[in-house]
């Protein structure tokens, strides 16, 4: 592993412990030359979905790109960084599990919004109006409406 402040490629491992979800193993280094420690995450590589656009075009997920949305739709709310993690975990490894090769988008903007309702409905709203295209002041009304209805 390279040093991040030496550039070193030998480095010990002081530490190691399973990360609270599972998936993954968290590793203490300390480089062997500046001594510098830090952290690195070491996870299963298991192949996500290509997924569909509207459009018909492919593209590899992005786990970045999600978390981006997620944040702008939650932008100046109190929704911790560690719940959009969560629900970017949630969601990626929904589409681990399917074990599918090709998903349509529609599906992984669908899974985002039913946990997004239940964090924060006002981030819901705003992500489902960018999501949906919604297109008047009728349709964002209705799905205020119905997100009344189910009790958020």
């Amino acid at each position: 592993m390279r040093c991040p402040s030496c550039a070193h490629l030998e480095s010990r491992v002081t530490d190691s412990r399973t990360t609270a979800s599972g998936d993954s193993i968290r590793r203490r280094r300390e480089c062997e030359k500046c001594s510098e420690r830090f952290t690195t995450y070491e996870r299963l590589d298991r192949t996500l979905p290509v997924l569909i656009k509207k459009d018909g075009r492919r593209e590899a997920f992005d786990r970045d790109k999600l978390i981006s949305g997620l944040r702008t739709a939650c932008q100046k709310r109190a929704v911790p960084l560690a719940e959009l993690d969560r629900i970017a975990d949630e969601v990626e490894l929904a589409l681990l599990d399917s074990a599918e090769k090709e998903v349509p988008t529609q599906r992984v903007g669908e899974e985002l919004m039913k946990r997004l309702s239940t964090v924060d409905p006002v981030a819901y709203v705003r992500f489902a109006s960018v999501y949906r295209s919604f297109r008047d002041v009728q349709e964002f009304v209705h799905e205020l409406d119905r997100l009344k209805k189910e009790g958020n």
